[in-house]
């Protein structure tokens, strides 16, 4: 792994409860990952509109965090590995409270045909 701390700002909080783009244009996702740069969240690449890995594309923050709760890994979209990191600023995941795929209100009835699942 090359230098990777460099594309991790501890101190930095979390843009949201939800994906940035999702939210602004009504959209949902399956689940959320969080930019260990700038704390934009955005949905995982299992979601419709992929918008990590876009963020990480788009602006050269290459890694992430899951931010579902109960998981802690790393995924470094350089090396394509994924790997144990520091601790973040809180909060560390979405509310438990928040459906999976959410949110619940914007989430289709046939959402897994959507998904390919």
């Amino acid at each position: 792994m090359d230098d990777v701390e460099q594309y991790i700002k501890p101190d930095v909080p979390p843009s949201g409860p939800g994906c940035v783009e999702c939210e602004a244009t009504d959209s949902w996702w399956l689940h959320l990952r969080r930019c260990t740069f700038c704390g934009h969240i955005g949905c995982c690449d299992d979601s419709l509109n992929k918008h990590a890995t876009k963020h990480a594309t788009t602006t050269g923050h290459r890694v992430i965090r899951s931010y579902e709760p109960g998981e802690d890994w790393f995924y470094d979209y350089g090396t394509e590995e994924s790997f144990v990191g520091p601790t973040l600023a809180p909060p560390l995941s979405h509310p438990r409270s928040q459906t999976v795929p959410g949110p619940h209100d914007r989430v289709p009835a046939q959402w897994e045909r959507l998904l390919g699942s």
